[in-house]
């Protein structure tokens, strides 16, 4: 079914502990706009989306499960780490307390991810627009982070997954042009 090389996508380097953007980097996480929630929407959205499109849904969908891997990575290694007082002063003493340093799915606030994040229409033309209103809100919060942050090492990945964001809008937005053309033709005969 799939093939797991034991790399990731892009390479995740980190030159500092920093737990405060640790914090920050939770949100693509467990977010509303976040990985998990694009992975899940797009994986979830294919059922009810013409064949011509299956495949995007499907291919976008699987590479943002490799997006989350590398937001684990790059909180992981920001917080490895930490003291238990600097995980206080980054605001993530809450986290610390439910969790140790293990990871869980929940924004830079501390609210857990919930399926609300997901939406799913069943019409075609407005599920893709929903995913480029996606794309765009992930683009804009990785844009955030990056300023956010002096570390080149970071900012190189975060640059990365901002690029990839940009690419599936893109990707999103011709699969809406192509539906729309196909319903055109549809409705000539």
């Amino acid at each position: 079914m799939w093939i797991y090389e034991k790399k990731l996508q892009y390479p995740v380097r980190v030159s500092k502990c920093d737990p405060r953007l640790a914090k920050f980097l939770i949100e693509q996480y467990g977010g509303a706009d976040g990985e998990l929630a694009a992975a899940l929407r797009y994986l979830n959205q294919r059922y009810t989306i013409p064949d011509k499109v299956i495949g995007l849904l499907t291919d976008i969908g699987t590479e943002e499960f490799a997006h989350l891997e590398m937001i684990a990575t790059m909180v992981y290694k920001l917080t490895k780490d930490a003291t238990p007082e600097q995980l206080k002063q980054a605001g993530l003493a809450e986290h610390y307390v439910d969790h140790g340093s293990a990871l869980f799915y929940h924004n830079a606030a501390g609210n857990p991810w919930t399926a609300t994040y997901i939406q799913a229409k069943g019409d075609p033309i407005a599920d893709l627009y929903e995913d480029i209103a996606a794309e765009e809100k992930a683009r804009a919060t990785y844009e955030h982070i990056i300023n956010l942050t002096d570390d080149v090492d970071i900012q190189d990945s975060l640059k990365f997954l901002r690029e990839r964001e940009i690419v599936h809008a893109l990707r999103f937005r011709e699969a809406v042009e192509m539906l729309k053309e196909y319903q055109t033709e549809k409705k000539a005969f």
